[in-house]
């Protein structure tokens, strides 16, 4: 039922982006210093898919958007995720929790400390390809010592 909900919440971020601004809540450490060195970060172009402008507008967050087609979002700040049963990927040298949405796909850092999330839509399969773009984000958080085994 989680994952209902949750991917329900990403096709309302997603369709919030069509014609304006990617309507993005900010994470709650989005504030923390490393989320404020995202702005910079963020890769220009995920997928074949340009940067958006998000609402609110925050360096800690950002969106990918091509056209009509459902939006990539990244947030910096999350909570750092614990120990867990979902699938863990090690992409570049960065760590990532997936987990499959209705709609699409969750990566979250495992082993960062403030964790990134990102979100990609079943329009964007296969969703782990994208990850690559996402390393220097990553890589803000402070290694906690989780690695994906």
């Amino acid at each position: 039922m989680r994952g209902r909900h949750v991917g329900a919440g990403l096709a309302l971020l997603m369709l919030a982006g069509c014609g304006g601004p990617v309507e993005v809540a900010p994470a709650p450490a989005a504030t923390s210093d490393a989320c404020t060195s995202a702005a910079s970060a963020w890769p220009e172009e995920v997928a074949g898919a340009a940067r958006a402008d998000t609402r609110p507008a925050s360096g800690a967050t950002a969106a990918w958007a091509a056209g009509a087609d459902p939006a990539i979002i990244g947030r910096c700040g999350v909570p750092v995720p614990g120990p867990t049963t979902l699938e863990c990927i090690a992409v570049d040298d960065v760590d990532w929790i997936a987990e499959r949405l209705d709609d699409g796909m969750r990566f979250t850092t495992y082993g960062r400390d403030p964790a990134v999330e990102i979100l990609v839509p079943d329009h964007y399969a296969p969703e782990p390809l994208v990850l690559s773009a996402f390393g220097t984000v990553a890589g803000l958080g402070e290694p906690t010592g989780h690695r994906c085994r």
